[in-house]
């Protein structure tokens, strides 16, 4: 049973109500999707909160907008980034017997065997791509590299069998590799370093267009 939040319509969508609703702790956000209308909405900061951490961040909640109760997930939410505080939220319906899609944040776990040896871990990804239905999305994926020595690479292929979500990646995308002191100087320095992404490349916090 998905844990309840409550919130209410807000009826108008100028600066100076979203701040005073803000002021008095509350977050405005929108509800899209399923089976919904757009919905302008208000959440208690202090309730939100305590949701997020009981569910966590992929997990599904039952928003009731005055009396009517609807499965969502949090989609998106924009965040001071001076004062770290919640802006907007976007909540999105879903249907519970859909699969769907969502990015999870990767975490690494376990002591390499080629860290004991003095080489250094590199995290190359920091989220993927699983589709499943929401009540199955996982709010972190666990990728264990214990037995990952100097030199080795770890990619999606070999971790794709592992849970029972599917992961939306290509195989041959890199997780993580070990590489040797050197290797690890040169990528400090600039030398001898390839193009790429960088690597904290997480979060879906955008700006919605509009509040």
């Amino acid at each position: 049973m998905a844990t309840t939040l409550n919130a209410k319509k807000r009826e108008t969508k100028q600066h100076s109500e979203l701040k005073k609703l803000r002021d008095l702790g509350n977050i405005p956000g929108v509800i899209y999707g399923y089976k919904t209308e757009n919905k302008s909405i208000f959440v208690s900061g202090i309730d939100f909160l305590k949701v997020i951490k009981e569910v966590g961040r992929n997990g599904v909640i039952s928003l009731n907008v005055d009396g009517d109760k609807q499965n969502v997930v949090l989609s998106e939410f924009q965040e001071d980034s001076l004062k770290k505080e919640l802006l907007h939220i976007d909540f999105k319906a879903v249907d519970l017997s859909a699969e769907m899609e969502a990015d999870v944040k990767v975490e690494l776990v376990g002591d390499s065997l080629g860290v004991k040896d003095g080489g250094v871990l590199q995290q190359a990804v920091h989220e993927l791509t699983v589709s499943a239905k929401p009540n199955d999305i996982p709010d972190v994926i666990q990728v264990n590299v214990s037995s990952l020595q100097v030199g080795d690479t770890l990619t999606v292929s070999e971790i794709r069998n592992t849970f029972s979500y599917q992961i939306m990646q290509e195989d041959e995308l890199t997780i993580a590799s070990i590489l040797a002191p050197r290797q690890e100087e040169e990528i400090s320095t600039g030398e001898e370093q390839e193009p790429g992404m960088p690597d904290n490349v997480e979060g879906r916090e955008t700006s919605p267009e509009g509040e």
